[in-house]
């Protein structure tokens, strides 16, 4: 009888969160203030219908579908019940999700990824997930950016507003009517060519500007989180 429960919590929860998830973000999208700051090269690139690498902390996640809504985007989410819940979730966004991570199933993902790419989405990647450390960014992005020859566009955001969920990454939830500031950092080109050096050096210039990005953005809405 205990597993059958088991099971079946689990069953709800996967269910009815991505609802709940889906939901909330809706209420979101209807009462914050958004601007943009240093996006003028994103959207261009898009109106051109040029594919782009978006790369975010996994603690910014929350509002980016807002940013990218109605375009054909893929992220990579985790093996986990949490990251099936976030697969959903996305998917009721119009955003696809390929599975794996950089822990277990990692070369499946990265794989994924490049088909996903080479399918004409967009990549979204989260540089110190899934289990961080926070703001340090991983060297799967670059080597990503390497192999598809697109650069790589750092993105953060900051909330005048917000509640921070206690766990690793200390994620960042605006609240209704906050004003949001998303801040776009400059794109990050990686040669094909690279070497080990200079995959590192990509991947410490793409912290530093991912970190550059989320002062910016808190400094704009007044905010401070740690």
């Amino acid at each position: 009888m205990g597993l059958r429960k088991d099971s079946f919590a689990e069953r709800a929860v996967s269910t009815l969160a991505p609802r709940l998830i889906s939901a909330a973000l809706q209420v979101l999208h209807w009462t914050v203030r958004c601007e943009y700051v240093g996006a003028d090269e994103l959207f261009r690139r898009w109106r051109a219908g040029e594919q782009t690498i978006i790369a975010f902390w996994h603690n910014r996640l929350v509002m980016m579908p807002l940013v990218y809504c109605g375009r054909d985007m893929c992220v990579l989410n985790s093996e986990s019940r949490d990251g099936e819940i976030a697969t959903r979730a996305a998917a009721r966004w119009g955003v696809r999700s390929v599975r794996g991570s950089a822990t277990r199933g990692g070369a499946k993902g990265f794989l994924a990824l490049l088909r996903a790419f080479r399918g004409g989405a967009d990549l979204a990647v989260v540089p110190d997930g899934p289990r961080g450390p926070r703001y340090v960014a991983k060297h799967g992005v670059v080597h990503l950016g390497r192999m598809v020859g697109v650069p790589i566009i750092p993105l953060s955001y900051g909330a005048s507003r917000c509640w921070q969920v206690r766990s690793w990454d200390g994620l960042v939830v605006p609240l209704p009517f906050a004003r949001v500031c998303f801040v776009v950092g400059e794109p990050l080109q990686i040669q094909r060519d690279a070497d080990e050096m200079m995959i590192e050096a990509a991947r410490d210039e793409l912290e530093r500007r991912l970190n550059a990005a989320t002062v910016a953005a808190e400094v704009r809405v007044g905010a401070r989180t740690r």
